[in-house]
């Protein structure tokens, strides 16, 4: 049995449950950094809320050093929501010949929001012989379990979804992503820029790096390649939701004011020249006391199915899929590549290194 070396690359909500699922299949957590003061210094065994494990979270800028003396087989990056924001950290990681599985939603698939960084950073991947997935939540509850309903459908003419979390679940950066804490007006120049573009336009800004996509638009490209569909087209909307009363956000530090954007309800949709309609709705937001998470999906054809997930542990699936996917990483051929590509997603019994 191989002792699997793992580099935490974020330390923050969803390291906590990342880092000790790692212990406790049988991984060892060989370094880890953010660049957060008030964890630097620390044991990651605190963060975990265990024993210490004698690893101390340090600065993100010693990242380069400590992967070249550490040699781990895998980094996992629990940062940032966009491509470009954690393209210096793959990049460290790659020349260090490291595989990196990240939470990264765009990274889920990239190729169809990003397609020029994506590229770089594929052909860069198969030059240091290493692998480059994005996973979590969605791989499975917004993609593989979605296909396999589908496998057992006879003729489909739409998959509909929508999914639900709360944004104090994550980070910063997710919040921050759904134009939680700005007021209307900040939202519509921010956040909603893309509602309504032309093809055209969506692609002009992606040939300057410049599109920032909603959790779904890298869905619909997921779904539509493990299903073999070819898209036509893709529009995106993104609409405020309200705070109708004073809300406190740990996660953004501050009071969210009535009247102010509590999160945002992003909508995917498109079509495909199989005549098969993909309509896909993510909400993120800040909950008040009486919401919970919500994930559901309907298949409609023949026959239409429909899968409803009530209150899901949405984190903890995240970090479970992430932490099962590393056996498979370390064995998949070099470059960036998405989960569609991956052999089914499996449940480790024993130990990530058998």
């Amino acid at each position: 049995m191989k002792e699997i070396k793992v580099f935490q690359i974020g330390c923050g909500k969803m390291s906590k449950y990342i880092m000790r699922y790692v212990y406790e299949k049988g991984g060892t957590i060989v370094g880890a950094v953010d660049v957060s003061d008030k964890i630097i210094g620390k044991d990651i065994g605190s963060i975990m809320g265990t024993e210490s494990k004698h690893v101390t979270i340090s600065h993100v800028k010693e990242l380069d050093a400590l992967l070249k003396s550490t040699k781990p087989e895998v980094a996992i990056v629990t940062t940032m929501s966009f491509l470009n924001d954690i393209e210096e950290v793959l990049r460290i990681c790659i020349k260090n010949g490291v595989n990196v599985l990240t939470t990264c939603e765009e990274a889920f698939y990239p190729s169809n929001s990003n397609p020029i960084l994506y590229n770089e950073l594929d052909s860069l991947a198969k030059a240091f012989h290493v692998t480059v997935t994005g996973c979590g939540y969605q791989d499975i509850f917004w993609g593989n379990m979605v296909t396999s309903i589908c496998a057992s459908t006879h003729r489909i003419t739409k998959i509909k979804g929508v999914s639900s979390y709360n944004v104090e679940d994550y980070g910063i950066a997710l919040a921050d992503a759904h134009g939680a804490g700005l007021t209307k007006e900040e939202f519509e120049t921010k956040i909603a820029t893309y509602n309504g573009m032309s093809e055209a336009e969506y692609k002009e800004l992606m040939d300057k790096k410049d599109f920032f996509p909603s959790y779904m638009w890298n869905v619909v490209g997921w779904l539509a390649d493990k299903l073999g569909l070819e898209i036509i087209n893709t529009k995106q909307e993104c609409i405020p939701v309200m705070t109708e009363s004073d809300l406190t956000s740990e996660t953004l530090g501050m009071t969210v004011k009535s009247g102010m954007v509590r999160g945002m309800n992003a909508i995917v949709t498109c079509m495909t020249k199989e005549n098969i309609i993909l309509e896909v709705e993510c909400i993120g937001k800040i909950y008040t006391k009486e919401e919970s998470d919500l994930n559901e999906w309907t298949i409609f054809g023949e026959p239409t199915t429909t899968v409803r997930n009530d209150s899901p542990s949405t984190v903890e699936l995240t970090c479970a899929d992430i932490v099962n996917r590393i056996p498979q990483i370390i064995n998949m051929p070099s470059g960036f590549v998405s989960t569609s590509k991956y052999p089914e997603p499996k449940y480790i019994v024993n130990n990530i290194g058998e």
